[in-house]
């Protein structure tokens, strides 16, 4: 499934700029990669004078935020619904996240705004952003469909086969990274994702029962026809998933509304929260009904997943897309590591090969220093502050 990011659904660029000058959003006086002043936490990604260093950290400290978010997340969406078998609907809880986002987001909007030399009601402001929130409702468009393509998908094939499509959306948000943002990336990275994408399939594998991957699911059809549907479904949700990386990447660092990451946010939000109101009408709620059945560990998942979709969006802010597919990826170990001690999930030799496969093609591409095959061209988005090279420890 999609999941809203402001989710879903992953990576990070290349980029050839030397460790001596400092990172930038501010391409020139065309205003393209020029983050708002408006957003907080734009500000010291934007700031010409913020040292690498600092950059650094704060790239290191947001990409293993979400990795630990992401995987606290998973763990106690099993131990929620897979071992005390909770009833409440998790569309539900993804809705609950989507309010404490919006009023996050608000609550930086108004703090940022006192600020403002011009100071404008701040209803005013919300309603500024709602009517020009055209490019954030194609993005929640795109999710909600991600989402209801992954759901037909579900019921035409099983999930190791779903497991294994799934797992291409790193290699299609580093395509999509390189059509949409023209970045280019070395023969080294190229395999070392590919090396990614292999190691989380072997490791998520031997996770799914056997009989999952073998006897064909309740309400499944197991034609040749409806397999090849579910598996064309699946790769077109894929690539929504890498598109709508890339895609976001592009509004909240460019274009020429200057709007902060709390603003995109925000708008985000506003368009997110009916499209899961319509997931939760059309699926009847949960077990017990329309907002039913809600336990103390039921809004802790709320709150995880609005931290979440937060951090998403600040690693994509303060690194890129790739990078952040990294990250996750890391979170499924993470994951399966906790759950096999705390909840008595598998972790076999397989899975634990696996894991040391990821882990070394993370480093592989993270600290890769072969050139690119050629600079992007003049005038492209190409942002030096993403540069993958800045993820390494200042000299």
């Amino acid at each position: 499934m999609l999941r809203n990011s402001l989710s879903s659904p992953k990576a990070h660029s290349n980029g050839t700029q030397t460790q001596e000058e400092p990172p930038r959003h501010n391409t020139g006086s065309s205003g393209k990669m020029a983050p708002s002043n408006h957003s907080s936490a734009s500000g010291a990604a934007s700031s010409p004078s913020t040292p690498a260093a600092t950059m650094w950290r704060l790239r290191l400290f947001t990409l293993l935020a979400l990795c630990l978010s992401d995987g606290t997340y998973t763990v106690l969406r099993r131990y929620s619904q897979g071992v005390l078998r909770e009833a409440y609907s998790f569309n539900e809880v993804l809705l609950a996240a989507e309010f404490l986002k919006l009023a996050f987001a608000v609550f930086m909007i108004q703090k940022t705004a006192a600020k403002d030399a011009e100071k404008k009601p701040l209803p005013q402001l919300l309603m500024g952003l709602v009517v020009r929130s055209q490019k954030m409702f194609v993005l929640a468009v795109l999710y909600g469909a991600g989402n209801i393509l992954s759901f037909v998908a579900l019921r035409r094939i099983g999930a190791g086969t779903f497991v294994i499509i799934a797992q291409m959306k790193t290699l299609t948000t580093a395509i999509c990274s390189s059509l949409m943002l023209r970045r280019k990336y070395s023969l080294t990275k190229w395999r070392a994702l590919i090396l990614l994408v292999t190691g989380v399939i072997l490791f998520v594998l031997p996770t799914i029962n056997y009989k999952q991957r073998t006897v064909p699911q309740a309400g499944i059809q197991s034609s040749m026809m409806d397999t090849v549907i579910g598996c064309s479904l699946e790769f077109v949700v894929v690539m929504i998933s890498g598109f709508c990386s890339i895609y976001f990447e592009k509004v909240i660092k460019g274009g020429a509304e200057q709007l902060g990451i709390w603003e995109r946010n925000f708008q985000l939000a506003c368009w997110s929260i009916p499209s899961y109101l319509i997931m939760i009408f059309m699926n009847g709620g949960g077990v017990e009904g329309y907002f039913k059945g809600w336990t103390p560990l039921a809004f802790l998942l709320a709150l995880f997943g609005c931290s979440g979709g937060l951090l998403v969006a600040l690693s994509i802010m303060y690194g890129d897309s790739v990078l952040k597919t990294l990250a996750i990826s890391g979170s499924i170990i993470y994951a399966a590591v906790v759950d096999h001690h705390f909840l008595g999930g598998p972790l076999t030799l397989e899975m634990i090969m696996a894991a040391i496969v990821v882990i070394i093609a993370i480093f592989n591409y993270t600290f890769d220093k072969t050139p690119a095959p050629s600079d992007a061209p003049s005038g492209k988005l190409s942002n030096p502050a993403t540069s993958t090279k800045d993820i390494e420890s200042p000299s």
